[in-house]
């Protein structure tokens, strides 16, 4: 029913806080960039370490490396969630201020002002959102998620750099004054000139607290000491022997029979071959080692690992020292069934394929009869259910 109202668009005089502010807007997103930065950063070292072949090989030290960097990017990605929306809460009036037409310069930086915006928004929603369902395995999509992560991660990246630029004289002048102060260029209007409940001051409290509550939440999957408090933490501690797993023995298709009696674990170089039984690996001069196992999820733990060293198995087949190796599992369903092992890992003298775990033998979900440990290597590459080790040209 007509009420004789005239229906119009909102403007941004019509948003009614004074906390829609470029001096929250650039407090807030000096540290979204910032662990926008940190998670794209370490997003790129995870990427370099799941590069089957890369041009400069993934370094096997620190022995934590890779545990360090994918808790981080996680725990980043985590901590941008609540500045995100903060953020967007507070400058999305912005979005209904008039389109500048004219002079040509001007018309040209808000135009890339607006397109840096979509282009941020919509990535870093993404980025958060696939990472977040990552972290828990819940895939509800078709596409690779390493690989369409990697390449928005660039876009998001990129966006970010060029809204910094456009807007760097109005961060500028941000931090030149108290929060508290409008900006002169800017002053509110209309119903923004209200003061609200909430000071700008108590909005950032609020939203530091908001972030450093997500962080203590999920930590503790990375940061051992802090598994208490993390109540929304992914794969704390528990698994089979102490240590979590992603992918059950039954998951991942591997046949009872497969792990009993008759298993043989073949050697190949070539055409020399060489095949094991386990109780010829048991045979061998058994090492142990304390590595822990990190997984892209952002999860955890270190366990005291017994096996043969890799480079006395490839001695075996004489193998030349440097030459990657194509691992196979018994595995029938899932990815990863097949990994390269570079060869500065295959030499590494802390590359076990290990029998047992914290003096038991493997359990099977943990990959008996046999599964590669290597030091600050991805666990999804840390292959359970060995059942060939071949040399590669």
């Amino acid at each position: 029913m007509a009420t004789g109202v005239p229906i119009r668009p909102p403007t941004s005089a019509d948003f009614g806080s004074r906390l829609h502010s470029p001096a929250v807007a650039a407090r807030v997103g000096t540290w979204l960039g910032i662990t926008f930065g940190l998670a794209f950063v370490t997003g790129l070292i995870s990427h370099w370490a799941q590069v089957p072949d890369p041009l400069v090989p993934f370094p096997t030290r620190p022995v934590w490396g890779y545990r360090v960097t994918q808790g981080l990017h996680v725990i980043s990605g985590t901590a941008a969630i609540p500045l995100l929306l903060v953020k967007l809460w507070t400058v999305y009036p912005r979005l209904f201020a008039r389109v500048v037409a004219w002079p040509p310069r001007a018309a040209v930086v808000h135009a890339l002002e607006r397109l840096s915006i979509l282009v941020l928004v919509g990535a870093g929603i993404f980025q958060l959102s696939t990472g977040l369902m990552n972290s828990t395995q819940w895939y509800p999509w078709d596409f690779s998620f390493r690989s369409t992560h990697y390449a928005v991660a660039w876009v998001a990246i990129g966006a970010l750099v060029l809204h910094i630029g456009l807007k760097l004289p109005v961060i500028r002048g941000a931090y030149a004054r108290d929060v508290e102060d409008d900006d002169p260029a800017h002053p509110p209007s209309g119903t923004q000139a209200r003061e609200g409940s909430l000071s700008r001051r108590g909005l950032l409290r609020s939203t530091w607290v908001a972030s450093a509550v997500a962080v203590l939440a999920t930590a503790g999957a990375t940061v051992p000491w802090l598994r208490q408090v993390s109540v929304l933490g992914v794969r704390t501690g528990d698994g089979p022997q102490g240590v979590p797993i992603n992918r059950t023995a039954r998951a991942a298709g591997v046949a009872a029979d497969a792990t009993g009696p008759s298993y043989r674990l073949l050697l190949v170089n070539g055409g020399t071959e060489r095949e094991l039984t386990r109780d010829d690996l048991l045979a061998m001069t058994q090492r142990t080692e304390a590595l822990p196992i990190a997984c892209v999820e952002g999860w955890s733990a270190t366990g005291t690992w017994t096996g043969v060293r890799m480079r006395d198995l490839l001695d075996l087949v004489d193998a030349p020292a440097g030459a990657d190796v194509g691992v196979y599992s018994l595995q029938t369903q899932g990815a990863f069934a097949t990994t390269r092992l570079p060869g500065n890992f295959a030499d590494d003298p802390l590359t076990l394929l290990a029998l047992g775990l914290d003096g038991e033998a493997l359990a099977l979900d943990h990959g008996f009869p046999c599964r590669v440990i290597a030091p600050n290597r991805p666990g999804v590459l840390q292959t359970k259910w060995v059942t060939r080790l071949e040399v590669l040209a």
